[in-house]
């Protein structure tokens, strides 16, 4: 149960991210956002977990690699799409996570597969809009949901192989570096005659709380917590907790933001609390019970 919570306190934190990243990405590009972010991460765990980082001669790659895909991907869709529809199709990666474990011999119970449609139906309440029409921003969207899924499994995977310092700095690592790389040709592409002028360094300074938090805790602590919760945890479940980053995002945005919250929003998140606790009590425990218990627990 205790790493079930730790899925929570990460979802909630990257949830409250939502609003850093919503005010980062209003002066920044999706790389230089992203690279900052991820740096942050890595220097933090580095420094954070010293005494626990064993080094091995391996440097693990693909996580990163697929965590930067995933990432960017998602930053770019938000320039052309609206909060609503990229919240919802983001989400859809608690879809793809069992569809890739089936692949992988990992077994979808019916009390998943029910947790799975309550999230995506309670998330669709969350997100405020009336349909997600085909756009390039929601495609782009979609193709960061599949790779958030292959992300959950890859963290899965290699979270027993290797101890959580070590997995967390190299695919912070990696993906700051991509990201470096790709925020240099996008400025070089997107203001051939003014890339780097003193207005790009000024915009950096003028968001440096959403960077620190979104360095900081969303990435040094949260998918931190992640991968310490993953080991225990299976990835269809975790992606079912994880999912509930949209309730919290809804969240900040009340606190935060002054945003107003709807019927709607909070029958969404009230079955993605369903969700959550239908994957987070024990199956013993529900081969115990009775349909009726069971419904009067929840």
């Amino acid at each position: 149960m205790g790493s079930k919570l730790l899925l929570l306190l990460t979802a909630a934190l990257w949830g409250f991210a939502f609003v850093a990243q919503r005010q980062g990405m209003e002066l920044l590009d999706p790389f230089t956002y992203n690279a900052i972010r991820f740096a942050l991460g890595a220097l933090f765990i580095r420094f954070a977990l010293a005494k626990s980082f064993i080094r091995n001669a391996t440097v693990i790659r693909l996580p990163g690699l697929v965590l930067f895909i995933a990432a960017s991907f998602q930053q770019i869709g938000l320039i052309y799409t609206s909060a609503g529809s990229a919240g919802f199709i983001t989400g859809l990666y608690v879809l793809f996570v069992p569809v890739f474990g089936f692949f992988w011999g990992q077994r979808a119970g019916f009390r998943l597969i029910i947790s799975v449609l309550l999230a995506v139906f309670g998330l669709y309440l969350i997100n405020s809009f009336t349909s997600v029409q085909v756009s390039i921003g929601n495609l782009l969207v979609l193709i960061s949901a599949v790779f958030w899924a292959l992300h959950v499994q890859l963290v899965h995977r290699y979270s027993k192989l290797v101890p959580t310092a070590v997995l967390a700095f190299d695919q912070f690592a990696i993906c700051a570096l991509l990201s470096t790389v790709f925020a240099f040709f996008y400025r070089i592409f997107m203001h051939p005659f003014a890339s780097f002028a003193a207005v790009y360094f000024i915009d950096i300074g003028r968001t440096v709380w959403p960077i620190l938090y979104g360095g900081l805790i969303s990435v040094g602590i949260a998918y931190s917590l992640q991968i310490k919760a993953q080991k225990k945890v299976e990835p269809a479940p975790a992606a079912v907790i994880m999912s509930l980053e949209g309730v919290f995002a809804m969240l900040g945005g009340y606190l935060l933001l002054k945003e107003s919250l709807s019927l709607r929003s909070i029958l969404g998140a009230s079955m993605m609390l369903i969700a959550m606790l239908l994957v987070s009590i024990p199956k013993k425990d529900v081969d115990k019970k009775s349909p009726i218990e069971l419904t009067a627990q929840i």
